[in-house]
């Protein structure tokens, strides 16, 4: 039967000799569960989990087929194959019809090591060691373990695989001429530079049989100067379809490209229109991805012919029932990826436990749930940010009779500033979502109520979620009228000057300053725009999509001048992975950032410091404060004084920076035991 709302989602489609339910994929995501003494069972609880959520499909984390490969799951020898079997029997019989195809990955160059390979010796600018150039007997090494990896997995029970040969990884090292200096015939024409991915994909399909499904991710805009042209992209996907290729899958940026793909402020589904083009060119089925996060968002691509499949990866982090909230019509209750990679792609980078700032339970299945209550008990939880929404609705779902206090008159706390910076748009769904599971979990909503402690008194226990006070710095001027907080000028309660010193250049002086100087639509609201920023040619899809092209930075006439204290690099605290991001934006639009600042006073000359040990006054007609917060914690020390049962949670309990992600995770752990 023919969905009403999302009939391409829900239709099925023929891969190769198999069938797919939707066209919802599970994309590959490396969340550190592959490297743990109890990879087995963890990362079975977790595809489960999604497995029962709805998708049609399920690409593993990338597992290593050489001990090169950079990775610490590998499957080489048939020893390994028992770990994976774990994996595929839990998918399979929590649904035989969702089909799992593991992940082959060698990182090549980025391998962190010093035996890491390549065709050429040349260094990443983002690797660690300039690799080792693979000789004849590298190469045809290289090439068996691949296709020995692939049997591998169809004997562990993997319906297929996907090979990814993009993103700056081995065989997409093959492919660039910037990383690949070779004479031989492996390297110099592009005939030559394809040959390593061809010969893989030839290998792979002799040694897995033709009922296997083989997908290969394919770079389809590689955002670097100088990379693959699109001739050379659709004679590759062609090649690869002769081989014996079922699926392409379209991957865009290398990881050391200055091109965002993947944060908050690029638009939803911006790339997806490669994929379109490339499809238009094979008879094999396309997947796209990058920044699709809502059923709509993926009926609209699959409607327009942009693709055959659709991967959701962080999506899945968010809200494992993403797909089955989206078929039964619940879509207001969908959690919604935001983009933020704070706790997944910058917990993947440095080694840490990925997970979901959103949903904290994401890749710890098996360490805590929300099992019922035996008995409910009277919460109140007072402050309605991201700490108490969480708390609140998942104490309620357990039972608990939970009343949410707040002295505001709508939801949010900080996330309502959050979503006023420009880029950060996808905050709004974060809100939607919270209250929607206020009227789901029927927790009872007292807003514009500033309660004390003697208004507590009837509760069983209390939370207190009260956030943080923006602090004030003790210097001469502080309430000169050219002093204004950064609360109020979020909020536009603020006049801000032409002319204008942000004191504090952590993530919030960094919104802030992103708002001042913002012009125009939010790119990450208009493809077009973003586009334009970036310096990306959708249109003619010149080598990379990016070569040639000059990035243009929507401004306006503000000079802004970003200080912090610490004498590092302004912006070194931000995300890993979307840091850079802002910090080159605003290098675009002109901001100054200093280090190693020492704020002396404010008068009507400006802001006085000391840079360097140096005195500089700063001629401003505003300085905005953005020097940390205090925890706002009165309320609970008034309930611990009174001998009440409280607990302290989110900015109240540390306001070191503004931590939604830790936020949540506290308030999550302490739902599930309160």
């Amino acid at each position: 039967m023919t969905h009403a709302r999302y009939p391409h989602v829900f239709s099925p489609l023929k891969i190769g000799n198999t069938t797919i339910k939707n066209r919802i994929l599970m994309g590959s995501m490396h969340t550190g569960l592959e490297d743990l003494p109890d990879a087995g069972p963890r990362l079975a609880a977790y595809f489960v989990e999604r497995v029962k959520g709805g998708v049609g499909m399920i690409i593993t984390g990338g597992i290593g087929p050489h001990e090169t490969a950079g990775m610490g799951a590998k499957l080489i020898t048939p020893q390994d194959v028992a770990l994976h079997k774990q994996v595929t029997e839990a998918v399979h019989a929590a649904d035989p019809d969702v089909k799992i195809c593991m992940q082959i990955l060698h990182t090549g160059p980025l391998a962190g090591t010093p035996d890491c390979v390549a065709p050429s010796p040349v260094k990443s600018r983002i690797g660690r060691f300039a690799p080792r150039e693979l000789d004849e007997a590298g190469i045809e090494e290289q090439i068996a373990a691949f296709a020995r990896c692939a049997a591998l997995a169809k004997e562990a029970g993997y319906d297929g695989v996907e090979v990814i040969g993009s993103a700056g990884y081995l065989i997409s090292t093959f492919l660039v001429e910037k990383t690949n200096q070779r004479t031989d015939q492996w390297g110099g024409s592009w005939e030559n530079r394809m040959r390593f991915p061809i010969e893989v994909m030839r290998r792979t399909r002799a040694a897995v049989g033709p009922d296997f499904v083989l997908i290969f991710r394919i770079s389809a805009m590689d955002m670097l100067e100088g990379g693959l042209a699109w001739d050379e992209v659709v004679s590759l996907a062609k090649a690869l379809e002769a081989e014996g290729v079922d699926v392409i899958s379209t991957h865009f940026c290398w990881h050391e490209s200055f091109v965002p793909t993947i944060a908050t402020m690029v638009p939803r589904a911006a790339f997806a229109q490669v994929t379109g083009r490339l499809r238009k060119e094979l008879s094999i089925p396309l997947i796209t991805s990058n920044r699709i996060n809502m059923p709509d968002v993926a009926e609209e691509v699959l409607a327009r012919g942009d693709a055959d499949i659709v991967s959701m990866a962080r999506p899945m982090l968010a809200d494992p029932d993403l797909v089955n909230k989206a078929r039964e019509g619940r879509e207001d209750e969908i959690n919604t990826c935001i983009g933020c990679n704070q706790a997944c792609l910058d917990h993947t980078f440095t080694g840490q436990l990925t997970s979901c700032l959103v949903n904290a339970r994401a890749c710890r299945e098996v360490e805590f749930d929300y099992p019922a209550v035996q008995a409910a008990k009277r919460l109140a939880v007072v402050g309605a940010g991201p700490a108490g929404l969480a708390f609140a609705t998942l104490a309620a779902e357990r039972g608990h009779k939970v009343t949410l206090f707040d002295a505001a008159e709508e939801i949010g706390g900080q996330f309502n500033l959050a979503k006023r910076i420009p880029g950060k748009e996808e905050f709004y769904e974060t809100l939607r979502y919270f209250g929607r599971r206020i009227e789901t979990t029927g927790v009872e909503l007292k807003l514009g109520k500033r309660v004390s402690s003697d208004d507590l008194q009837g509760f069983d226990e209390v939370v207190v979620a009260t956030g943080i006070e923006p602090r004030k710095p003790s210097i001469p001027g502080i309430d000169h009228p050219k002093a204004v907080r950064y609360i109020d000028v979020i909020q536009g309660k603020a006049q801000v000057g032409k002319k204008v010193a942000i004191m504090g250049a952590g993530g919030i002086g960094f919104d802030v300053a992103e708002l001042i100087t913002h012009e125009g639509t939010s790119a990450a609201l208009d493809i077009d725009v973003f586009a334009r920023e970036w310096g990306i040619d959708f249109k003619n899809h010149p080598r990379g999509g990016v070569t040639g092209v000059e990035p243009v930075v929507a401004r306006n006439d503000r000079q802004v001048t970003l200080l912090q204290r610490k004498t590092s690099a302004v912006g070194k605290g931000l995300g890993r992975t979307t840091g850079w991001t802002h910090r080159i934006t605003l290098q675009r639009r002109g901001v100054e950032m200093i280090a190693g600042v020492e704020y002396l006073s404010i008068d009507d000359d400006g802001l006085h410091t000391l840079v360097n040990g140096e005195p500089r006054t700063f001629d401003v007609d505003t300085v905005i404060i953005c020097a940390g917060q205090e925890p706002a914690r009165g309320l609970f020390d008034a309930l611990e004084a009174g001998g009440v049962k409280a607990h302290l949670i989110g900015g109240a309990y540390e306001a070191s920076e503004l931590d939604a992600k830790r936020a949540i995770k506290q308030a999550s752990e302490l739902a599930a035991v309160v």
